[in-house]
């Protein structure tokens, strides 16, 4: 681009001037010559002078070189400071405008933060980002555990119970035919759980007896709302709140006009409130109230509603395929004494008045037995158990002076708490008479206590077959016998299961006895949950006065209790899901004692949620 003179002199080429004017174009001079925008427009003379600035005295060297005139020099300058000003005076607006946001900005700030406030002008980007990671895992964690940011969804404690219940409305008729000993039907419940009953009161209308001659029908209600709770992997808990007319364990029936009608309000009873542990599938421990823990495929010693207090510990393992052995035993307060009996008694030895001793009763029981699952649908299930009712049995009080129906004598307590009707009783009062009394009638105020001790065995059967799922055949069946049964005992203190007095013999003897069976055969769903599903079912109950305690039997056949034989049919169908009808009819007759029949038919409408 460059040719040498021979005085080493360098002279620029026609190509060099056209690389020159397109590197000194018009905006490198603007940038060049910008602080001099201030200064006077130049001139041909100021463009000849020497200057600081390099692109102007390079202008300069190509005027002296004839490269450039000065007019084109001095035009070139010129347009640079133009541009120069012009670029100079945008950026001035535009700092000024920047300045005036700015200073919008912070005073919106300062109005909207609180004095005290403190502002971060910067945050570099990967803490941002560390920021908004934790905080939103902090969010999440919290909405997943409360369970707030799903809708629809309860927390996460709440989703641990199981909230359940059923609503049954009953008709019932009780229709008696003629014949049945009104006389001779004594309420022993009544007398035991109120006042004593005077024996020597010539007027025997006055004892207390239950209704053997009067047609009878009522409406019952029953409701049960309860709750099962999750604790963790092995614990649970459970409560259940039930209807009632009483705390009768084997009822949860509230008939409707009672309580003294007028529709009036009715009570709410703790049905069921229990722990549970279950280390593993197979074993699990219960404390508290619950269900029974024993297994029985019918009710002939133990109501189906019947609830348990006390513990209880149930195992199972399958040892081949479909065979499964399991194991129940448990311990339960039938009877607690009260910390303070109310009972002061004076003792014969040293004069002092002093507290009548306690009376816990209690039930231990155990039952061992196998289920077999042999076909799909089909199952056989066998067992035995065995039953120990301790102190339950009447026991005979010591001398005891009794002039009102207030005096108390120190076996009182040995009498049941509760019971229905058909076991054998004894009076407990050994009531002292008063020589002088010279014959006068004197009270003979007296609690009623069980003549028998109680240890039943129970065996127990099931056979499925279910061909013809979901329709199947079922077989129950239930024996019990009273092993404690001591016939001759029993018969010298029985007051009651005696049979007639023969015209011109002996008084009639104690005829009740120690044993019961019962067989039940149902066809039909196994479980009625939907519409026109059904089942129909018929048995035969048979359950002699002494076999077990009457108190825990069924309440509806015969309207509760033992002493009772004869048959039922019932039926069940489903007119909506979880909604069904049912229909029962049961005929009983008394065993032993005076005559007494009753029929009973059940019709409800049950719902279940």
């Amino acid at each position: 681009m460059f040719h040498q003179k021979s005085d080493t002199a360098w002279r620029l080429t026609p190509l060099a001037v056209s690389m020159c004017a397109l590197v000194c174009s018009v905006p490198a001079l603007a940038q060049d010559v910008g602080s001099r925008a201030d200064a006077k427009r130049p001139t041909v003379s100021r463009a000849k002078a020497t200057s600081p600035n390099a692109t102007i005295n390079l202008v300069n060297m190509l005027v002296k070189q004839g490269v450039l005139k000065e007019e084109q020099a001095e035009a070139l300058i010129k347009q640079a400071d133009d541009e120069a000003y012009v670029a100079r005076e945008a950026a001035k607006g535009a700092t000024m405008r920047a300045e005036e946001a700015a200073k919008t900005a912070g005073a919106a700030a300062a109005a909207a933060s609180p004095p005290g406030t403190k502002h971060v002008t910067y945050v570099p980007e990967v803490v941002k980002r560390q920021l908004r990671e934790e905080i939103k895992r902090d969010v999440m964690a919290k909405a997943q555990t409360e369970n707030w940011a799903s809708p629809g969804k309860y927390p996460e404690w709440a989703q641990r119970i199981r909230f359940y219940g059923d609503l049954r409305a009953r008709y019932e008729g009780q229709f008696y035919p003629t014949g049945n000993d009104q006389g001779g039907a004594y309420n022993f419940n009544a007398i035991n759980t109120g006042s004593p009953y005077d024996t020597a009161d010539a007027n025997v209308y006055n004892a207390p007896t239950y209704n053997a001659s009067q047609n009878r029908d009522r409406a019952r209600l029953r409701m049960r709302l309860g709750a099962d709770i999750d604790i963790n992997d092995q614990f649970t808990a459970g409560i259940r709140l039930a209807s009632g007319d009483s705390n009768s364990p084997v009822s949860t029936n509230q008939s409707l006009g009672t309580t003294g009608g007028n529709f009036s309000k009715y009570a709410l009873w703790i049905d069921r409130a229990y722990a549970r542990y279950e280390p593993w599938n197979e074993l699990t421990f219960s404390i508290g109230r619950f269900d029974n823990p024993f297994w029985s495929p019918t009710d002939l010693v133990w109501h189906k509603d019947l609830g348990f207090d006390g513990f209880a510990v149930q195992a199972k393992h399958e040892v081949a395929e479909g065979i499964t052995p399991f194991i129940v035993a448990g311990a339960f307060p039938t009877y607690n004494s009260d910390l303070n009996a109310g009972i002061n008694l004076t003792n014969a030895n040293t004069g002092q008045y002093e507290k009548i001793p306690s009376n816990d009763k209690w039930l231990f029981g155990a039952q061992m037995g196998v289920g077999a699952k042999f076909a799909p649908y089909s199952a056989l299930r066998l067992s035995a158990a065995y039953y120990d009712f301790t102190n339950t049995q009447g026991r005979q009080s010591s001398l005891c002076l009794v002039v009102s129906s207030n005096d108390v004598c120190d076996t009182d307590m040995t009498r049941p708490s509760f019971a229905q009707k058909g076991n054998t009783y004894k009076s407990l009062r050994n009531i002292f008479v008063d020589p002088s009394s010279a014959g006068a009638p004197t009270a003979q105020f007296q609690y009623f206590g069980l003549a028998s001790q109680f240890r039943p065995v129970v065996v127990s059967g099931q056979l499925d077959l279910g061909e013809f799922h979901p329709v199947h055949v079922v077989l129950d069946g239930e024996y019990v016998n009273n092993t404690a049964f001591n016939r001759s005992a029993i018969t010298a203190v029985a007051v009651n299961n005696i049979g007639p007095t023969v015209a011109g013999g002996p008084p009639g003897v104690y005829d009740g006895g120690n044993q019961g069976w019962m067989g039940r055969v149902t066809v039909g769903h196994k479980e009625v949950k939907r519409l026109w599903d059904w089942n129909v079912h018929a048995g035969y109950k048979y359950l002699e006065s002494d076999a077990t305690i009457d108190a825990f039997a069924d309440s509806d056949f015969g309207l509760g209790g033992t002493n009772l034989k004869g048959y039922f049919i019932g039926g069940n169908l489903g007119i909506s899901d979880n909604v069904w009808a049912s229909l029962r009819w049961m005929s009983a007759n008394n065993i032993a004692g005076v005559p007494y029949s009753v029929d009973v038919v059940q019709f409800d409408l049950n719902a279940r949620f």
